[in-house]
């Protein structure tokens, strides 16, 4: 081979040890352990530290999370629903690059639909998974009803439109667990737990007829009958102050046949 290296006239051709080395190509960032709590309020964490958004990031991240994926200008008329929409979306994609400066590969794009990465935990998600499964008769755990009030209500102080029906679906999930929780458990003959976690639910819901009889059923599976007249009668002054109307055949019919003489006076008899 002819060495040009002295020869200004031909171009010298670089030996394989002359030759710059490649470029150096990052691998596509992953993300780590990411959580999304939306309970008692938002919260955003990255391997365990705590990850600060602007307030529209935080309800991009929130939207998503409640939502699994969304096409771009379905979820830019959510959060924006009073903006053009090439306004929209061009603060969707502000929003996108914000989420992923602050937390590398979050908010991802599949098949023309935005989504939170996959790995990312949801305490939401969490909740309603754990719910199914003893609504269709899964074990009963208990952190499923005891963090029931603790948990908190779903990003307490947003007023936007778009958590209406999250709010309404994970409140009835909450109170049809806790009364299967609470029947699950006087079969158990766990009566003092069983009323406890009627009561909670009667708390967030005093007009909960379904709550009162659990309550009522209780009571008599124990041998409480004064107490089960008690809880009726509850029932009874409660739904006719507040709507007007008298407990239903199937709450009524729980004390039907009983002896008059255990009632105490003052209590109304059901019909």
């Amino acid at each position: 081979m002819t060495d040009t290296r002295g020869n200004p006239d031909v171009p010298h051709q670089l030996t394989a040890a002359e030759r710059p080395a490649p470029a150096h190509r990052p691998a596509q960032r992953t993300p780590g352990r990411v959580a999304v709590a939306l309970l008692g309020g938002f919260r955003l964490t990255l391997d365990g530290s705590d990850v600060e958004l602007p307030g529209g990031a935080q309800r991009l991240t929130a939207a998503l999370a409640l939502s699994g994926r969304m096409s771009r200008s379905r979820l830019a008329g959510t959060l924006w629903p009073e903006t053009e929409e090439h306004r929209a979306l061009a603060r969707l994609r502000t929003g996108i690059w914000r989420v992923n400066q602050a937390a590398p590969e979050l908010v991802v794009t599949a098949a023309g639909e935005i989504a939170l990465h996959a790995r990312t935990e949801v305490d939401v998600r969490d909740v309603v998974d754990r719910s199914l499964r003893v609504l269709h008769g899964g074990e009963v755990e208990p952190a499923v009803w005891s963090s029931g009030e603790e948990a908190g209500d779903l990003l307490p102080g947003w007023e936007d439109e778009w958590l209406a029906d999250a709010r309404e679906r994970l409140r009835q999930m909450r109170l049809h667990v806790m009364e299967t929780v609470a029947e699950r458990l006087c079969e158990t003959g766990s009566y003092g737990l069983a009323i406890e976690v009627a009561l909670t639910v009667l708390r967030a819901d005093m007009l909960r007829e379904s709550a009162h009889r659990v309550l009522v059923r209780v009571h008599l599976a124990e041998g409480n009958i004064g107490e089960a007249w008690r809880a009726y009668e509850t029932c009874v002054h409660v739904l006719d102050r507040e709507l007007g109307v008298r407990p239903t055949r199937a709450t009524s019919d729980l004390l039907a046949g009983r002896p008059p003489g255990v009632r105490r006076r003052g209590l109304s008899h059901p019909h």
